[in-house]
């Protein structure tokens, strides 16, 4: 059996998105020729723990860390919160930042290039470096976020040149929604730039999981581009089955940053909320997961704070069984410039779950395309407050009717092992 050295900062107790692919790929990759082995941190710090994943680790599967110096404790100290735990996507929970952390994110973003993780490269390299010239592996692979795990790829390429090499994109990196938000000055940004670049080109594959991620990635010329994209497992669907919820129920599951606040959507619910009461009583809004300051500010100023219930997170299982009880899964996109090739993770689990999708966001996105050739939904645009009556009314109609289902289709592409044998079939060819 051939064996692929998969180098990533996310691994088992890991919760969040980040984690999944490739926890999902190594859980395949066996029933397609390819043995994982494993290469990952001691001590990470990570934003939230899920232990439901363990269930998906094969047998025996072999699993390398050495210990990782992260420089989030300096943040803690100077911030003055000893206890917190690490943040993901720029999400103020209980308040606006403070000057305090406006600096810590500049300094993030231009002086800890590429990320705060950038300290584990050297002493991975060393490590690995011994590994691989005692043990043989066919492919490695390096993914990111963080984007400085690529870097313990490009260095092992100078020591066996012979390995391919194959860098996974889960997320862009400067063109990631929250790269502005790094406040990075020119020279940084003139170093990211590079340093991208640099990665792409050196690679033997760059995969990425969006037609709109190729299109970008294709300007920088690597050697070889594919795309697979994220998806879900038949596995962790048929753990589940839950009646649907009684209440009218629209769930948001997963991070939501300001940029994802649905303003019109908190409009057009307060508006009908107002005009009949009996839908005010059926209407539960439930967000799942860490969610902005600004969304529950808005969504209270909107007068819904009796219909919204805060849930701050779930396991991975847990999760799964709120997507097939809920009568709507709301699927948030960021309203923002360069944001339309985001496939986000949760999209296809909703796809698996079976209930009406209710996206707001670009119509013309990588998304919106999903939902449309799945007919899992409806995709509305961020401004359309029309539009988004309309979908609640129908929506609401069809909940009262008991007739509130969907007829998705063609969704077993997206399946974590025929995903998987896409990979295996890709990593043959390298």
């Amino acid at each position: 059996m051939k064996k692929v050295l998969i180098i990533t900062y996310y691994w088992i107790p890991s919760g969040g998105s980040g984690v999944q692919r490739w926890v999902k790929f190594a859980k395949y990759l066996r029933d397609f020729g390819w043995e994982p082995i494993i290469y990952t941190p001691e001590n990470p710090e990570y934003p939230s723990i899920d232990h439901s994943f363990e269930k998906d680790i094969p047998s025996n599967i072999t699993v390398l860390k050495t210990p990782i110096w992260e420089p989030y404790n300096f943040y803690r100290k100077f911030s003055h919160k000893k206890d917190e735990v690490i943040n993901a996507g720029f999400i103020s929970e209980n308040k606006k930042n403070s000057w305090k952390e406006k600096i810590s994110i500049w300094i993030r973003g231009n002086f800890l290039i590429p990320d705060s993780r950038r300290f584990w490269v050297r002493s991975s390299v060393r490590f690995l470096n011994k590994y691989l010239t005692e043990n043989t592996v066919d492919v490695i692979v390096t993914t990111g976020p963080p984007h400085s795990i690529h870097f313990i790829g490009l260095e092992l390429k100078k020591y066996f040149p012979n390995i391919p090499w194959l860098t996974d994109f889960r997320d862009p990196w400067t063109n990631v929604y929250y790269f502005k938000d790094l406040n990075v000055s020119w020279l940084a940004n003139k170093i990211h730039l590079y340093l991208e670049k640099k990665i792409v080109q050196h690679a033997d594959c760059v995969l990425v999981v969006s037609e709109g991620m190729q299109d970008e990635f294709e300007l920088l010329h690597p050697k070889k581009l594919k795309i697979i994209t994220n998806g879900y497992d038949e596995d962790d669907i048929q753990l589940v089955s839950k009646p649907l919820d009684e209440k009218f129920t629209i769930s948001h599951i997963g991070l939501l940053t300001e940029r994802q606040n649905p303003l019109i959507l908190w409009k057009v619910l307060n508006e009908m909320c107002n005009a009949d009461s009996e839908f005010k009583s059926d209407l539960r809004i439930q967000l799942i997961g860490k969610v902005d300051f600004s969304a529950l500010e808005s969504a209270k100023q909107a007068g819904l704070q009796e219909q919204v219930v805060r849930i701050p997170y779930l396991t991975h299982v847990e999760a799964i069984d709120k997507q097939q009880s809920s009568q709507i899964l709301l699927l948030l996109l960021l309203n923002q410039e360069g944001t339309k090739s985001i496939l986000t993770g949760k999209l296809f689990e909703y796809l698996a779950a079976k209930r009406p999708i209710l996206a707001i966001g670009s119509i013309d996105g990588d998304a919106a395309k999903v939902i449309q050739e799945t007919e899992a939904g409806i995709t509305i645009d961020f401004n359309d407050e029309i539009a988004t009556k309309q979908a609640i009314n129908k929506l609401y109609r069809q909940y009262k009717a008991n007739s509130l289902i969907v007829q998705s289709k063609s969704i077993e592409r997206f399946s974590r092992k025929f995903l998987t044998s896409k990979l295996a079939n890709l990593l043959n060819d390298l």
